[in-house]
């Protein structure tokens, strides 16, 4: 072959390597940020990365544009693997036009999501972007709608994981909100439909970009982002961990490892953590840590409504998804931020057949007109449904206090929880102890020389009889009560025992829950 045609090959090889060129890529650097090409080589594996789509340009003239051309036209595509397992990717160049969505850095995208979906692999994007091409008019917008189109269809089907590594705003958010989840940094980052001068121009609220859509903005209020890491670095070590516990599609199973905690053991402490007294909290990711493999917990929506815990660990090799409340934080009752939490977790689960583990300390909803309003009959139902839906294999270990509508919620024999222990300590009832005497013995109670004493002699009566889980094991609402150190053995044999579990919803196009 031609030397000429080698040594072009060659240069526009490194021409593509140049992005926007060095004087960008300083700039990037100042502000905390890696190049595109520095963020896919952090987080895939060595040299496993293969890109598609190197020499594609923009195909606009207007506005002096067909003098502007970059190899690549902002977004780096293509495929690699992350501890040896395959992924595809996209990593936004900010260094071209701001990293700005155009038709061909669209169709790059879009190439690279139909690939992940044919051949069952996890998608990865790395979002650093103005917004849509101005000069590109309306072709831009419909280069997002291609985008969001994909993720739709691609969710449920292979993981969707979205990293934001510096703005994000208007149409380019609605892309990350459809994926699975959402990675954020703190101070080079930010989501919003709306920058801060239009929020200034019509609502007259003076806020920071950081204020308004910053990382932990959305990991504490609006619950958009999953984590918000530190750093670029801790972004990707975030998403490798996340990824070890999920499957590369929906017809997979999630990665085994091997067992390096024994099945049997045993932890004393169990024993002893719930507290004697029913009004005190303890810590739900101490029991969780003390049950699961090795005590690691990744923990998701960490900083986001904290009465309700969610995230993966692994139970005799095995990967799980675990929903607890934490008793710790409003006494771990359900309002309408956890509920949200707790539905969007376990239908991802449910997804992509990773099994169920519910931890249950629960007093009921939150009252008030605040959750009235807000709606959380509805939002209260969104966990209900989601785990009434869902066909994995799923275990309930009731801690302590199991009440009112919140126990049916809480994945109950009810609503086809397949296997449900209780710990002595667990209380299983329609309400709590004082609420119940004070309803069922009121007359008794008024006539009595002492309200207080009355009450208190009808609340031992009633504690003895309904305050624990041997009425609700009687019927068969409880499987086993168990002694709390027995909770590790006894969870991994029951997830081996519905390793085959086979459970079909009825045939329809989609159920509506009540979004």
């Amino acid at each position: 072959m031609n030397d000429e045609k080698i040594k072009r090959l060659h240069e526009m090889r490194e021409k593509a390597l140049e992005g926007g060129g060095r004087e960008r890529i300083d700039q990037q650097h100042k502000k905390g940020k890696l190049s595109a090409r520095e963020r896919i080589n952090l987080l895939l594996d060595p040299g496993s990365f293969e890109e598609i789509g190197a020499f594609v340009e923009h195909r606009s003239r207007d506005f002096g544009l067909d003098k502007q051309k970059y190899l690549g036209d902002g977004v780096i595509t293509g495929y690699g693997t992350i501890n040896g397992r395959p992924v595809v990717v996209f990593s936004q160049d900010f260094t071209v036009f701001g990293g700005s969505l155009s038709e061909a850095h669209a169709e790059k995208i879009c190439r690279i999501m139909d690939h992940a979906l044919k051949i069952g692999v996890p998608v990865i994007g790395l979002n650093d972007s103005g917004g849509a091409r101005i000069q590109e008019g309306v072709v831009s917008l419909g280069g997002y709608a291609d985008i969001f189109l994909r993720n739709t269809l691609a969710s449920g089907v292979v993981p969707q994981i979205s990293a934001i590594l510096g703005p994000c705003a208007g149409g380019a958010v609605y892309s990350p909100a459809i994926t699975d989840f959402v990675v954020m940094v703190q101070q080079t980052s930010y989501m919003f439909v709306t920058g801060p001068n239009v929020v200034k121009t019509v609502t007259h609220e003076d806020v920071t970009h950081e204020e308004l859509g910053g990382a932990v903005t959305h990991a504490t209020k609006s619950g958009v982002a999953h984590f918000a890491t530190e750093n670029e670095v801790e972004c990707f070590d975030r998403i490798k961990k996340l990824l070890s516990f999920l499957p590369s599609n929906n017809v997979d199973d999630p990665p085994v490892v091997e067992i390096t905690d024994p099945i049997d053991r045993q932890d004393e402490a169990l024993n002893a953590i719930v507290p004697e007294s029913p009004n005190k909290p303890y810590d739900m990711r101490e029991v969780i840590r003390g049950i699961v493999d090795n005590g690691d917990f990744f923990e998701v929506h960490e900083l986001y409504a904290q009465n309700i815990l969610v995230g993966f660990a692994r139970l005799g090799g095995r990967p799980v998804g675990i929903v607890a409340n934490q008793p710790a934080v409003l006494a771990g009752v359900l309002d309408i931020d956890s509920s949200i939490k707790g539905a969007r977790f376990v239908r991802f689960c449910d997804a992509f057949n990773i099994p169920l583990v519910v931890f249950e300390d629960v007093p009921g909803f939150l009252p008030g007109t605040d959750q009235e309003w807000r709606g959380i009959i509805k939002n209260g139902a969104k966990l209900l449904y989601a785990f009434c839906e869902a066909t994995v294999p799923r275990v309930t270990v009731i801690t302590r206090k199991a009440y009112g509508g919140a126990y049916d919620v809480m994945n109950s024999k009810h609503i086809r929880g397949d296997l449900n222990y209780a710990w002595p300590s667990a209380e299983i009832a329609v309400m709590g102890v004082k609420g119940a005497v004070e309803i069922i013995f009121r007359k008794e109670i008024e006539k009595a020389a002492s309200r207080e004493a009355a009450i208190e002699e009808k609340v031992e009566e009633y504690r003895a009889k309904f305050a624990n889980p041997y009425i609700a094991a009687s019927r068969g609402y409880v499987d086993e009560v168990i002694e709390p150190k027995e909770t590790r053995t006894k969870l991994i044999r029951a997830l081996q025992f519905l390793e085959n579990k086979v459970d079909q919803n009825p045939r329809k196009k989609h159920g509506n829950i009540p979004l």
